[in-house]
This record gives C-alpha cells, sequence and structure tokens, in this order.
C-alpha cells in the first residue's frame, strides 16, 4: 500500500496543473578532505560536485567563449566553496514558466531528479509526502555558518518556517524581502505636454487616463488610458495595484473582524474593482485585446507612446527603458507614485510571505551540505563583497556590463529587511557612498552615477528606481504609515487547495475577464462568490483557519 500510496502521488505530481506555478574573505568553509581510495560518490579531489537544473532568463547573457555549463561564476563556487555545480539540464524561461515545470514534471514522474532543485510550496508538499526530499534540519545546523543562519531569520523567522513542517525544515526558501510594493507609473512628459497635475487620488488618475486617451500625445492616432495584460497579478503591467486603489486585494487571506481570516477575492470591495475596470473599457481607455496579450505584448502600445499609465513593482523602470532610451537620449519620461485611493482612505499595497521558491534536496543526494555551502557563500558576498568577489555578478571582468551575471547562482538569498529606500536616495542625491552598505546598495549607487555622470544615460532606468524620486525612495513612508496589506496565510497548501484552488482560479480569472471586457453584467460577481463557495471555496476557509488558529 505504501508503495502504491508513493506512485499516486507522483502522479498527482505530473498531473496536476496547479503549479504555483556577500566580507572581505569568502565564506568559511570546511576543507575538503583528501581524496582516497574510498572518495565519497559525488566528490572528485575534494571537490563535492551536486546537480542541479536551471531555467535561462533572457535577460541573462554570456560573456563570449561562456554558457551555462562553464562560466566564471560557477568557476568561482568552485574555487571558493569546493562544491562544483553540474547542470542536468537547463531551458529557456524562468522556473514558473511552462517549460521548466512540465520538464520538471517529468523528472519527479520518472524518478530523475536533480541532487538539489528550486520547488513551489505546492511541490515541497507533493514530494514530502511522496519521501522524494530530504530533512534537513541536521545538515543546516552543522553547516550553515552564523552569518547565514541570522541572514535567513531577518523576517522573525517566517520564512524558514514555512519550509519546515512537522518541525522537519524539509526547504530552504529563497528569502527576500516582503515589502515589494505596486506603484503607479505616469508619463510625466505628457502630463507636463497637457498641463496635468500630478495623481494624489484615484480621481485624478482617471482624469489622467481619460486625457491621455483622448488628446493622444504620443501621436500614433489610437491612444488608451491603462496598459494591462492577461495576466493580473504580473509585477509590471498587472492589476493589483489598481484594485488596492479599491481596498480590493487579489488572492490573499485577510482578517475577517472576528479573529478568523477571509479570502480576499470575494469581497465587497473586488466588485467596486471590476466595476471600475469595466467602466473604463465602455470607455476605451483600456485596449480591447489586453485578454490575449502577455506582458511584453501588452508592452508594445507602452513603447509606441500609445499609452501613459501602467501599474507596476520598482523593478519597472528596467522594462520601460527597452524605449524609454534611444540613441543616448530619454525620448520617454516617466515619474513614480504611491497607489492613489478612490476614497479617504490611503490604499495600502498587497504584499505576500517575500518567497514562494524553495530549494529542496533529493533523498538520493549524498552531498545535501554541498546546497548549504553554496547558500553561505551567496549571503557572505552580499552583506560584505570585495573587489575579487565582483565576478559573482559581473563576470570575469568584474564590471558591470549589463549581463547579470548574478543570475548564474543556483542558490539565492535575499535581505528581508532593506533600508535601500532610505539609504539610496540620500546617498545618490549627495553622491556619499560611505552610506552604502550591502552589495546590492554598491551596484545600484554606481549604476545610478552613471546616469548622473552622464557616463551611461542608459542606467536611467535605475535612477528611477533608486534616485531621490525614484520608486523606493517612497518606502519609507509606507512603512511609516503600515500601507501594507500582508497575506495572512504562509502555510503548505491546504488538502482543499491542492485539489481545487486551480479550479477555482480560472473561474475566477475567466468571470473577471469577462466582467471586464463587458461580456457579462456586474452582478455576476455575486454569482461567483457563491459558486467559489460551493465548490471548495469554504473548505477552504475552514482549513485555513484550522491552521490559523495554531499559528497567529
Amino acid at each position: 500500500m505504501q508503495k502504491f500510496r508513493k506512485m499516486g502521488l507522483v502522479l498527482t505530481l505530473v498531473l496536476s496543473l496547479g503549479v504555483s506555478a556577500c566580507s572581505s574573505k569568502p565564506a568559511e568553509t570546511e576543507q575538503p578532505a583528501e581524496k582516497t581510495a574510498e572518495q565519497p560518490a559525488g566528490s572528485t579531489d575534494g571537490v563535492l560536485e551536486i546537480s542541479t537544473v536551471r531555467a535561462q532568463d533572457p535577460y541573462l547573457k554570456f560573456d563570449e567563449g561562456e554558457n551555462f555549463d562553464k562560466n566564471a561564476v560557477y568557476d568561482a563556487y568552485e574555487k571558493d566553496t569546493g562544491v562544483k555545480i553540474i547542470n542536468k539540464w537547463v531551458v529557456d524561461g524562468n522556473v514558473n514558466g511552462p517549460q521548466f515545470q512540465e520538464k520538471l514534471k517529468m523528472a519527479i514522474a520518472t524518478d530523475d531528479l536533480p541532487d538539489f532543485f528550486p520547488a513551489t510550496p505546492t511541490q515541497v508538499q507533493q514530494l514530502i509526502e511522496a519521501d522524494m526530499i530530504q530533512d534537513l534540519t541536521e545538515v543546516y545546523e552543522k553547516h550553515a555558518t552564523d552569518e547565514t543562519k541570522e541572514f535567513m531569520m531577518r523576517d522573525g523567522g517566517l520564512q524558514m518556517k514555512s519550509g519546515t513542517f512537522d518541525g522537519k525544515l524539509m526547504a530552504i526558501p529563497e528569502t527576500g524581502n516582503p515589502i515589494v510594493p505596486q506603484f503607479v507609473w505616469v508619463r510625466s512628459d505628457w502630463m507636463k505636454k497637457l498641463n496635468l497635475p500630478e495623481p494624489k487620488t484615484m480621481q485624478d488618475l482617471m482624469k489622467i487616463m481619460e486625457t491621455f486617451a483622448a488628446k493622444d500625445p504620443g501621436g500614433t492616432g489610437k491612444a488608451y488610458g491603462l496598459a494591462i495584460n492577461k495576466k493580473f497579478n504580473d509585477g509590471a503591467l498587472g492589476l493589483v495595484g489598481f484594485m488596492n486603489g479599491y481596498h480590493a486585494y487579489l488572492n490573499q487571506w485577510m482578517d475577517d473582524g472576528n479573529g478568523g481570516l477571509m479570502f480576499s477575492d470575494i469581497q465587497p470591495e473586488m466588485k467596486e474593482a471590476l466595476r471600475a475596470l469595466q467602466d473604463m473599457f465602455k470607455k476605451g481607455l483600456i485596449d480591447p485585446e489586453f485578454a490575449v496579450k502577455d506582458m511584453m505584448k501588452a508592452s508594445e502600445l507602452v513603447f509606441n507612446g500609445q499609452i501613459g499609465v501602467l501599474y507596476g513593482a520598482e523593478w519597472t523602470p528596467a522594462h520601460l527603458a527597452q524605449a524609454a532610451v534611444k540613441d543616448g537620449k530619454v525620448v520617454q519620461e516617466w515619474s513614480v507614485y504611491r497607489l492613489p485611493s478612490v476614497d479617504g482612505t490611503e490604499a495600502s499595497t498587497q504584499i505576500e510571505l517575500g518567497t514562494e521558491k524553495y530549494n529542496v534536496v533529493s533523498k538520493k543526494a549524498k552531498h545535501p551540505e554541498a546546497m548549504i555551502k553554496l547558500l553561505n557563500q551567496w549571503i557572505a558576498i552580499d552583506n560584505h563583497p570585495t573587489e575579487e568577489q565582483k565576478v559573482y555578478g559581473f563576470g570575469k571582468g568584474l564590471k558591470e556590463k549589463g549581463n547579470n551575471y548574478w543570475q548564474l547562482s543556483p542558490v539565492m538569498a535575499f535581505n528581508q529587511a532593506s533600508d535601500n529606500g532610505s539609504v539610496l536616495p540620500k546617498a545618490i542625491e549627495t553622491k556619499d557612498e560611505s552610506l552604502l552598505k550591502t552589495k546590492d546598495q554598491k551596484t545600484r549607487y554606481s549604476r545610478a552615477m552613471k546616469y548622473v555622470n552622464g557616463e551611461d544615460i542608459s542606467m536611467w532606468w535605475e535612477m528611477l528606481i533608486s534616485g531621490p524620486n525614484g520608486a523606493v525612495s517612497h518606502v519609507p513612508y509606507l512603512k511609516e504609515h503600515k500601507l501594507f496589506h500582508q497575506n495572512k496565510f504562509y502555510g503548505a497548501p491546504t488538502p482543499t487547495m491542492v485539489e481545487k484552488k486551480e479550479l477555482l482560479e480560472r473561474k475566477r480569472d475567466e468571470i473577471f475577464m469577462k466582467i471586464i471586457m463587458n461580456q457579462v453584467s456586474i452582478d455576476e460577481f455575486d454569482k461567483y462568490v457563491a459558486d467559489w463557495k460551493k465548490l471548495g471555496g469554504d473548505d477552504m476557509t475552514k482549513e485555513v483557519n484550522e491552521w490559523y488558529a495554531n499559528n497567529k
């Protein structure tokens, strides 16, 4: 029966469509043992070999003569930590993309797993039930440095707790700062041209969008008000920021006012946000073809000068730069604002736990400590980098070339308590490098100053992120006024979530899309709520509240 149970869990993994989707010296590592006649499997001349699987982001560019299997970053890890990274396979895209996930599901089905690999929360739960990954409790305790242990707990321990099951550390989270706000980005050159005031309320923003659509300041012959795409929760050109302006939150568990949790998608505020979007669609403020466009395709209207308003995270200018900077000149001027609200209450931007990606180790892996060594090194480099260690971010040239070599590191952990918002704008404005603390701050400052000094106009995007009036400059205000709405459920997917969450999300996306596009009445939202409850929502709510009672 145990054998058949494991087979069934593996089959569930295969068939499931609901895969969610730096010191003055290197990190201290144990000295590898000398090679003997009984050298451990996976070890060569004292070097531990560990296999993994990778996804190649389109923003990653290789130096000449290098590739994913042979590159300066992998060489540096082997030299500094004694761990040789072997790619079992590499696919294009990202780890949440369909190509990577399909290949990973096949690897799970055939029990052809690498030594360690990235997994979603749902996959972690299923892999545990299938007994396919290792308990890392003792390995982490023994091999993680004190610096690593402190770094991984900077959020108070919630992210590490989310990788712990029945007291066992089964998955190492790719930690991240949960403070990832949405902003609204507006073509400031158009506002000046049309003599429009900056948006302070949702009504102000609506006026701007209506004027942009009517006046067509880009001179294209057809303009719209707001850029969105078919994926509501995309980091840029999504709808989360807009919904937050109506105090509606997408896919979150929130206080119900009675000591429990309720689901955000079915609340009255969501209906009002959808009503507003439907009205915008009727007025021609939204591209009628948005429902078949992904972020890149929808961005073409922005790049072409047909849309001058969109919502997006702090990194949005790096995306806009594709069209905003041409031939050494800034041809599109953008400004960033906190989320405008539809009423007198300031808008809170929704945030999550801060991680949705975990590194797990196969039951068959001989050296799980190798993955911890890679984690130690990443954190050491991030906390106190040396000149030599710039190889991890920039490659063998040790200089910023825009190749994003940092993406080659297979194990990452990001600061859960970033103070970029209070440090970078001031450092850039005063040109005071002494304020900089982390590798990220030093890198961002360097990029921004290249723009300030006229050395590299293409670094315009970094100024719009990190400069005095950039996105991160708004974060201290958001923190001071507690304008964050955090998902209160961070546990493993409940049984009903595993079984029905994806179906419910598909139904939500379908009806939300129809409402926005005025294909059905706004009152269809009420029917959606009733259906959600009957089709598993009530069961999920019960399970979530059982978890919450034990984890408040």
